[in-house]
């Protein structure tokens, strides 16, 4: 659906629901709150890219990828761009296409990401990727670039496994 037929929609319903409240219909009025919130909810985020968090949530990554190939990404909002490339480039480290992957990557960092852990994750890909190039400068940049955005530690043990492959051989497999 269009971005402003929905921002229409529920701003229409918001609007429905301040009436009835205003206008003393409490039980008609609570009703609507459900109904607004799902409206507004729709309107700052994809219900598709909802499907395919999800589903990737619950390890049904078929199911996963079905829901991104119906996404278009000129539809999506701007910030969410970002993730719809790293959820592909994920998908196809899964499938061994590397150099696919390591492109959708790229392009998630260049459209941005909002959370720096998610920055560190796709620098940690990058790095796997191209430690299994062999070029263990750019895997070590890229290590360190997560490293740096991981300041709450949630990928500590994901960089000291890839630290460790990197020094260990001159080959790396993916993780």
């Amino acid at each position: 659906m269009n971005h402003a037929i929905k921002f229409l929609l529920a701003l229409s319903s918001v609007f429905m629901t301040i009436l009835l409240f205003s206008e003393g219909s409490w039980g008609k009025g609570i009703a609507m709150i459900i109904p607004t919130a799902i409206l507004v909810f729709m309107c700052t985020r994809s219900v598709r890219m909802i499907l395919v968090f999800y589903y990737m949530q619950v390890q049904k990554i078929e199911k996963a990828r079905k829901w991104l190939d119906r996404i278009k990404v000129n539809q999506l909002w701007k910030n969410q761009r970002g993730y719809y490339f790293f959820i592909k480039g994920s998908m196809d480290v899964q499938t061994n296409k590397f150099s696919e992957s390591e492109r959708l990557f790229k392009e998630a960092l260049r459209l941005g990401l909002k959370k720096d852990v998610d920055k560190a994750a796709v620098y940690l890909n990058l790095a796997v990727l191209s430690g299994n190039k062999n070029d263990k400068m750019t895997a070590t940049m890229h290590l360190k670039k997560a490293e740096a955005l991981d300041s709450k530690g949630y990928l500590k043990n994901d960089i000291k496994q890839v630290k460790k492959m990197l020094n260990a051989s001159p080959k790396m497999v993916r993780r």
